[in-house]
């Protein structure tokens, strides 16, 4: 049985931002899921997320849990029961949690890979990377600004953030094929603050044989941090034919 709510907090949250051509993701998603777009494009990207006191919501913060995440996510609408619904469509989770990857699925919602996470920040500059058993790997070095993104499909900080405190509510494959579990995330005080890209690198947005060249572009990097929050599980959704 699936734990129903789980709260803790989020130590350090990096959003990785992507706009990708919607004929793309249309061919890639499952149903019932399409790309929410943005002036005509699909928006994708990255979660690298470090989790501190996670817990089943009620226990003591001594029995928590930390570790370090990386959730490949795609903006993405759906109907359900005749209501269009926002959310993120997360088709690989990473995390350097034995116990994360062996109950992912099981107990906690969405299969979880094991990696091995490279971690050095400090002094507003973000050097984060994993690597996973698979060889799925990704890497980032940023420093924290308040510079815009000239290019960005999102006209400012204030858009984007909206975006993505409004698709809180996240699907990923779990064992059974064509089975998606549901997972939401109630933040209590979501902020986000921008950050400059010096360089970035993702295997999964890279492959060429889903995601063909010219097809994928950067647009934004997001940081959050300190964030309290719970994880409510959801009702599975299954694919339609």
């Amino acid at each position: 049985m699936k734990i129903p709510r789980i709260t803790g907090t989020i130590d350090r949250r990096i959003l990785i931002n992507y706009q990708i051509d919607p004929e793309v993701l249309e061919a890639y998603l499952p149903k019932p899921f399409k790309p929410k777009l943005v002036k005509g494009k699909g928006i994708a990207g990255i979660c690298l997320i470090r989790l501190k006191e996670i817990r089943p919501k009620g226990f003591p913060k001594m029995i928590g849990i930390g570790s370090e995440n990386g959730a490949h996510r795609i903006a993405v609408e759906w109907e359900e029961n005749g209501e269009l619904k926002e959310g993120v469509y997360i088709p690989r989770r990473d995390t350097s949690s034995r116990l994360n990857s062996l109950a992912g699925g099981r107990v906690f919602p969405g299969v979880h890979h094991h990696a091995k996470f490279t971690i050095d920040e400090g002094k507003g500059r973000y050097q984060v990377a994993f690597k996973s058993e698979d060889d799925t790997s990704l890497s980032i070095t940023a420093t924290e600004t308040e510079d815009w993104n000239a290019e960005s499909v999102f006209d400012d900080l204030s858009c984007v953030s909206d975006f993505f405190e409004n698709g809180s509510v996240g699907y990923s494959p779990e064992n059974q094929a064509g089975s998606y579990d549901g997972l939401e995330l109630r933040a209590f005080n979501w902020k986000v603050s921008l950050l400059n890209v010096e360089n970035v690198h993702s295997s999964f947005f890279e492959d060429t044989q889903v995601f063909p060249e010219g097809s994928v572009k950067f647009d934004n990097a997001l940081l959050m941090k300190d964030i309290q929050h719970e994880w409510i599980g959801l009702k599975r959704i299954k694919e339609k034919a």
